[in-house]
């Protein structure tokens, strides 16, 4: 395997990972929980949801040929509560994700060390996917502790519980 398709490889397998997290997440919530603000300040799951989507479609619709900031989108209402249901909050996720993970599938070789542009900005292929693999899972830990405060005691753990990492480990080497 080329270090080329290594790379992408390990990008989709790692994105992919991350996105996980959030689905699960969205399993274990009703309706209001997707709404659910802290203080007047914070973003609701919903509101990291339509602002991740927003991203995701602007910055990789096009993105070899067109700035990553596309004059469409309206970034400041991504966080503007939408009313938006459960239902149509996770079809716009998967639109987000979609666009991400085509454009990510599509690329070649070749096109790694391109240089696109985020609002006007020069960056090479292989940058601006390391920049959106710190955004992504920086939300999508937002999203995962957002659902884990809003459940409490309900929460379905997504990875190891509190201590049982040495068991974990142990059945690791089985």
């Amino acid at each position: 395997m080329s270090l080329y398709s290594h790379f992408i490889q390990s990008t989709i397998t790692r994105v992919k990972y991350y996105k996980n997290l959030a689905d699960k997440t969205f399993e274990q919530l009703d309706e209001k929980d997707f709404h659910f603000m802290s203080n007047s300040e914070s973003n609701s799951i919903a509101f990291i949801i339509q602002h991740m989507a927003g991203n995701m479609i602007s910055r990789w619709t096009s993105f070899l040929t067109t700035d990553g900031e596309k004059n469409w989108r309206n970034r400041d209402a991504e966080f503007e509560d939408q009313q938006l249901s459960k239902e149509k909050l996770i079809a716009l996720w998967e639109k987000g994700w979609l666009c991400y993970l085509a454009a990510l599938e599509s690329l070649t070789e070749d096109d790694l060390l391109k240089t696109i542009t985020i609002r006007n900005e020069g960056l090479l292929v292989v940058d601006a996917i390391q920049r959106q693999q710190a955004h992504y899972p920086y939300h999508v830990g937002q999203i995962v502790y957002l659902g884990r405060l809003i459940k409490k005691q309900d929460w379905k753990n997504l990875s190891i519980p509190k201590g049982t990492s040495q068991h974990f480990n142990d059945e690791m080497k089985k």
